[in-house]
């Protein structure tokens, strides 16, 4: 017969004890709003459709047992840039810093006093400016962003971007990107979609900065670009800048794009304008369930309101599309509790 030690049953004792009351603790219901601050991935937004429908369509793709459920490598998201993860009013903000590179140029090019487009800009004419479209708009482009390697090009961003102000919000054009969209990314990669950014803005332009801002790499940047030539350069390589364009990443340009370089079509597809249509077009005729969103801009306090008859980022067809069939669109005044990270 065992003699038990009463110092063992005191152990013992206080053993059970403690574990009885872990699993008491354990039990104790969890409030509601505390599951709600723990998992909501969204949370500059507010509690409305198109947050709803965002979770809704990325619970059920990636629900392993849902018939619409998308393997992990054709989970492909693409987001144009501007003024869909960023602002872009008054204008682009790659053509402020083409603004500020043909001041810098000018003591080179005295023809440019008298020279529209550039004329308007030495003289900081910003209604002359806008008035001469596109075209123009791409001259000042093209040779204000040539004539210089990659790197060197890369390096004059960089600095740029470092001290130039937004003209009307008076913060770095960096600080000017949507929370709300900075969440949406970061759930998406939390649910193993590759995230891509197809904008019309420059590649080389938004490479140089904005993977630290989105968490996108640059391999996943996809934009318009320069035509480039290779210069061995006696044993130091480089990428020269040429002044002529060789692909403009807009409206059609951006399916192309996309199936050249990501060979995919996108199952989640965001843009806020008419150039963004095609790409959002393209992503509805997946044969997975794919998710299109647009981003209306509606609030002219916090940010800007525009939509069909803006010069910039005009949307008329996409919205009326995106109604049609059933596509969300963002009210960015009543869907966002926050629009900038430096509100929150």
């Amino acid at each position: 017969m065992y003699t038990i030690n009463k110092s063992i049953v005191l152990v013992l004792a206080i053993i059970l004890s403690f574990i009885t009351s872990c699993n008491t603790e354990k039990s104790k219901p969890i409030q509601s709003e505390d599951i709600q601050e723990i998992v909501d991935p969204l949370p500059s937004w507010n509690d409305v459709t198109s947050k709803q429908n965002i979770i809704a369509f990325v619970s059920d793709v990636t629900n392993k047992d849902s018939e619409n459920f998308i393997p992990v490598k054709d989970r492909i998201s693409t987001f144009d840039n501007d003024g869909n993860l960023w602002s872009e009013q008054p204008a682009y903000f790659q053509l402020f810093f083409a603004m500020d590179r043909v001041k810098a140029l000018a003591s080179e090019h005295p023809e440019w006093k008298n020279k529209q487009p550039f004329k308007a800009v030495l003289e900081n004419d910003m209604k002359t400016l806008l008035q001469q479209g596109e075209h123009g708009i791409s001259t000042l482009v093209v040779e204000s962003h040539a004539g210089m390697s990659t790197e060197a090009f890369e390096t004059i961003v960089q600095d740029w971007i470092k001290t130039a102000k937004h003209p009307t919000k008076g913060v770095g054009f960096d600080k000017l990107v949507y929370q709300p969209m900075l969440e949406l990314l970061d759930y998406l990669r939390a649910n193993d979609f590759q995230t891509y950014i197809v904008s019309g803005g420059g590649v080389d332009f938004m490479r140089a900065f904005v993977t630290e801002i989105y968490g996108i790499p640059k391999e996943k940047i996809i934009g318009s670009r320069l035509k480039t030539e290779y210069k061995y350069n006696d044993g130091d390589p480089k990428i020269m800048r040429l002044a002529e364009f060789d692909f403009i990443d807009d409206k059609e340009g951006k399916p192309i794009n996309i199936n050249t370089i990501i060979g995919k079509k996108p199952v989640f597809a965001s843009g806020n304008s008419d150039g963004d249509l095609p790409m959002l077009q393209y992503a509805a005729s997946n044969n997975y369930k794919s998710f299109m969103l647009y981003v209306h801009h509606t609030d002219a306090e916090r940010e800007w309101a525009y939509d069909r008859e803006s010069h910039i980022g005009k949307l008329d067809k996409g919205l009326d599309q995106a109604l049609k069939d059933g596509w969300t669109v963002i009210d960015m005044k009543n869907d966002w509790k926050v629009i900038y990270p430096f509100e929150k």
